[in-house]
This record gives structure tokens, sequence and C-alpha cells, in this order.
């Protein structure tokens, strides 16, 4: 049995919001799932004639109707009136359903995912953002399960929507962390080793949900429902990504017309920092001249030593966006990797830049720089996992 276990890197501190899910999903078991679920149905329940027919329909012969009777729990009526049901639609449903689990196991599983990944993406995104994420992502997912079973009276319920949502949220900002992975091997053989994050979910999405779907056929977990998730999730990262792109230097002059791109090469060329600044984001971002990396680095390093990391900080993933592969490509990403770090606290992110800017082969001075930082991110891991820059890459 393969257990993922934990991230890395995973800095210090409280992600309040993902340890309040983790702490309501739980509470909502114990008040709800326990009591209700040691209980037989009452059978007087309006609701229970429905649930039966229901399920007994749904399970196509699978189980004898006596027996269906007999191990109806109260928790069953209870899903079955506020988990969502494509056919039967509710919208508070939509909500509650994402707050219920069908056993311990169920609770389990997504909790421990929610766990390891919701906090990096709890710091990259803020608190309040990342609830909202995950409250629209979960109903995204369960809106996806209802436009591939539009007709299922089978209730829907569990956090793993959203969690599917965070995972790909998680998938699009954190391409080089790890994963730490468990194999157990009853009864003795216990080993831990490490993936690469992005790995580890593309295994998830490929192998645990879209597979199923192509190939399996009629099942029990709500594949459809961790697709959305996570393609809404991802999609959210790749916007939120975009439009940092945008950022604008605030109390810098900006030019009310753009003033080309030659402008501002020629005024980065002649030390005129400021004013190639003024030009640089005069226009939108789409009209935005392509600089090369040393301009980029020279720009960024102006703005961000004049108190404009977030505009620097455009303007070096703006860089790497639109230039790939070019020769000084690694002291942007190490100027970026820096800034993340360093101005704006947040060290997750800028491990992505540093760890690529080994890889680039940057100037000796600045490969020392690179592993500084990585050593400082290394220092605020909450549970170490090694020496992280000597981690397997994806």
């Amino acid at each position: 049995m393969f257990l993922p276990i934990g991230d890395a890197p995973n800095p210090k501190g409280i992600p309040f919001v993902t340890y309040a899910l983790v702490a309501l999903n739980v509470a909502v078991f114990l008040l709800f799932n326990v009591p209700l679920g040691s209980r037989h149905a009452d059978v007087s329940d309006p609701a229970f004639p429905e649930y039966v027919e229901v399920m007994a329909r749904e399970l196509q012969g699978q189980v004898d109707v006596r027996e269906l009777v007999a191990q109806t729990s109260a928790f069953d009526l209870f899903s079955f009136e506020h988990g969502y049901r494509p056919a039967a639609p509710k919208a508070v449903d939509l909500l509650t359903c994402m707050f219920l689990h069908g056993g311990f196991l169920h609770l389990f599983g997504n909790m421990l995912f929610l766990w390891i990944y919701g906090d990096n993406v709890e710091r990259r995104v803020g608190a309040i953002p990342y609830l909202f994420w995950y409250l629209f992502t979960g109903v995204a997912a369960t809106l996806t399960f209802a436009l591939v079973s539009p007709s299922s009276q089978v209730p829907l319920v569990g956090a793993s929507g959203a969690i599917s949502g965070v995972l790909g949220l998680y998938f699009v900002w954190f391409p080089r962390n790890v994963v730490r992975m468990l194999f157990v091997l009853p009864p003795f053989f216990f080993q831990v080793f490490l993936l690469p994050a992005r790995l580890v979910l593309g295994l998830f999405l490929v192998v645990d949900n879209l597979l199923p779907v192509l190939f399996a056929g009629q099942s029990s977990v709500a594949h459809g429902a961790h697709i959305g998730g996570f393609v809404v999730g991802a999609a959210a990262a790749w916007v939120m990504e975009r439009r940092g792109l945008g950022a604008r230097p605030s109390g810098l002059e900006v030019p009310a017309k753009p003033a080309g791109p030659e402008a501002v090469r020629e005024a980065i060329a002649e030390g005129r920092l400021e004013d190639a600044a003024a030009a640089y984001f005069a226009g939108p971002p789409p009209a935005r001249c392509r600089l090369a990396p040393d301009e980029a680095v020279s720009l960024a390093t102006w703005l961000r030593a004049h108190g404009h990391a977030d505009a620097a900080l455009a303007i070096l993933r703006r860089l790497v966006r639109d230039v790939p592969r070019s020769q000084g490509l690694a002291e942007a990403y190490a100027l970026a990797g820096a800034i993340l770090l360093e101005d704006r606290g947040e060290p997750t992110a800028a491990y992505q830049y540093l760890l690529t800017a080994l890889d680039l082969g940057p100037r000796p001075e600045t490969a020392a720089a690179v592993r500084q930082g990585l050593a400082a991110i290394e220092e605020l891991q909450k549970r170490r996992v090694g020496r992280l820059h000597a981690t397997p890459r994806w």
C-alpha cells in the first residue's frame, strides 16, 4: 500500500483555514455519522420508501430489497436528504454535501490529502481567497458530476471534489515540490521515499479518476467530480498566475501613451532605469516589450531596490514565460526566487525558481546565493526531509 504522508517544501506556520476545514469535517462526522450511523432508519420517515426505491433501482438487483431495508441507517436517510442528487437538485445541498462522508475511511483519505496539500495553497493565495476557491471548486466538482450523471438519484457526499480543486491549484503553482510516500507491506516492512508532486497528482488524476471513467463503467466513486474539481482548480491557478504579470509599480510616473520597446531598451542601455520602468509599464501587459534576460534582470533589480518588488517579479515572470530558453535565464530565476523568499515571504514559491536557477547553470556568485536561499528554505521546514535540492525533480 502506498500512502502520502507529507510534502516539501512546507514552511512552519499555521494554515488556519485548512485546519478549520479539517476540524469542521471531523466535527460533522462525529455529530452526524457516528450517532445516526449506529441507528436504524425510521420506517415511518417519508423519505424512507423513496430512499429504498431509489437505491434498489440504482443498484440494479445487486442487493436484496429486504436486506437493503434491514441495513438502512438513519444516516443513510440524512445523507439522502442533504447530499447532492442531480435528479433532485437543491442549491443548499451543493454546500452541505461537501461536509458529509460515507464512512471513516472516506473521511480519513480526504482529510489526509487536505492536510498535506492545503497549507501550501493557503499560504500562496491567502486565507479568505483560499476558502473561496475551496468552496468554488467544490461546487464546480459537484456540478461536473451532475453534468456527467444528470439522472442520478444517488446522493453525492464528500469533500473530495473541493480537495481535488486544491490539488489542481497545487499542481500549477508548485511543480518542483516533492511528496513523502509511505510504502507498507504488512506486517513488517515500512519504507518512506520521495516522489515529485506532479507525478503523484498526475497519477491521481489519470490512474485514479480518468481511466476508471473511460474503462471501469459505473462506480461508487464520483470520478467525474474529482476531474472537474481538479481542472477548475488548475485553470484558476493559471489565470491568477497570468493576472500577476500585469502588476504596476505604485509611485512611479507612467506616460499616458506607450513609448515602444526601442525606448525601453535604449533607456536600460543608457542606465536610465527609472525612465525604462516608466516606459515598460506604460502600456497594458500584452503590449509590453520582450526584454532580453540581462535587460529584465537589470530593470527588475532597480525596481526591487526602489521598493517595487511586485513589479520586478512581474517582469521576471513575463520573461521566463516569453523566453523559456535563453542564456542568462538562470540569473532571472535566481532573482525571482530571492524576491519571493526575502520580499514577499513565500518560501515554497521561491523554491520553484531557485531550484530551476541551479538547473540552468548560473554564474558562481549566483549559484552561491541560490544555495543560501535553498538552505534558508530548508531551515523553515516543519518536518525535515533531507536536503531539499537533492530530491527527485519533475
